[in-house]
């Protein structure tokens, strides 16, 4: 359907009409007649021509004025009303920038990375799942950042983490400081649908808050926190004296992030290979919803500049015809 965002437009239509009533026609100026002796023919034909070529004109430029304002009501077409998928949730996505991300204890098709190039794999196809929740990235290390704020816009998201790399936030892990930041950020949310993910491979080594205090503080402000431990179990290390067996992960605190899960009414993950972290991300895929009010737009395309073509079209037709009429006589 067609609707004019400035209807009230249309009160100028009389406006040429009021004009004519009102103003009073410019004054005829005398000019030296030409005496010729067929005066009286010439004059009945040029008449004729002039009251022609005057109605014609007039026509048109009432037409050019009508379209004219039929431009400025701003017509839309306004097409069917589109429903937007909108589940509630706001997910704030943290992940650890720490110096041991750097490990290659992870195989992605077929090669060892490390830590940080496994969650950006998994991370990023969670993230494009998420259609109908808003998502922030939090990136921390000795300190904590917000990357983006909640948004809508997973691509920019995912676009973000990949974009992050080890040491940008510094070498160490403030986890305390990562969890305060999201309350923050989340304080102001609908209070059933806050839910923070935070990632680490390591313990809290940096920052001003000590990480079960920030989960006492996350509890008061009823933000779930989800808690993932990454890293393997064991991996060989070589060297000049031989090969040996090593536990990448012998630094991962996993009863503080179990405790800080507990607390929040969260659950803790271990993720030691690439695997686990996929169907980690999977099972987080099943959180639930909060039912919220269906949103709705309808889509809308402009139309103004048709009239708006025709009547500067018209213009230059008008302004031609006045030309030629005055050649003629």
């Amino acid at each position: 359907m067609i609707h004019f965002d400035w209807a009230w437009s249309f009160l100028a239509l009389p406006l040429p009409y009021l004009a004519y009533l009102l103003i009073p026609p410019a004054p005829r100026q005398n000019e030296a007649p030409l005496q010729v002796p067929f005066m009286q023919d010439f004059e009945s034909y040029s008449t004729d021509k002039v009251q022609r070529s005057g109605k014609l004109i007039l026509l048109l430029a009432l037409l050019a004025w009508a379209l004219l304002v039929f431009a400025a009501a701003r017509p839309q077409w306004l097409g069917d009303p589109v429903e937007l998928p909108v589940s509630g949730r706001d997910l704030m996505l943290a992940v650890d920038l720490s110096g041991s991300m750097e490990v290659e204890d992870f195989q992605l098709n077929g090669r060892l990375v490390d830590r940080l190039s496994a969650t950006k794999a998994v991370a990023s196809e969670f993230i494009q799942r998420r259609n109908g929740d808003r998502l922030g990235l939090i990136l921390f290390g000795k300190k904590a950042y917000l990357q983006s704020p909640l948004t809508f816009d997973r691509q920019t998201v995912s676009t973000l983490l990949n974009e992050s790399v080890i040491g940008l936030a510094g070498k160490e892990t403030a986890i305390g400081d990562a969890i305060g930041l999201a309350v923050k950020r989340l304080e102001k949310e609908a209070v059933n649908s806050r839910v923070l993910i935070l990632l680490t491979d390591g313990a809290n080594t940096a920052g001003e808050v000590e990480p079960l205090k920030a989960a006492e503080l996350a509890k008061q402000y009823q933000l779930k926190i989800y808690t993932i431990g990454i890293g393997a179990d064991e991996m060989i290390v070589r060297s000049i004296f031989g090969s040996r067996r090593v536990n990448p992960s012998a630094d991962l605190d996993e009863k503080t992030l179990s405790a800080i899960a507990s607390e929040t009414g969260g659950k803790y993950f271990r993720a030691r290979n690439t695997e686990q972290l996929n169907q980690i991300y999977q099972l987080l895929d099943e959180l639930e919803p909060v039912d919220k009010e269906t949103q709705s737009f309808r889509p809308t395309t402009a139309l103004f500049y048709w009239p708006l073509s025709f009547s500067l079209l018209l213009a230059a037709l008008i302004v031609t015809l006045r030309i030629a009429s005055r050649g003629r006589i």
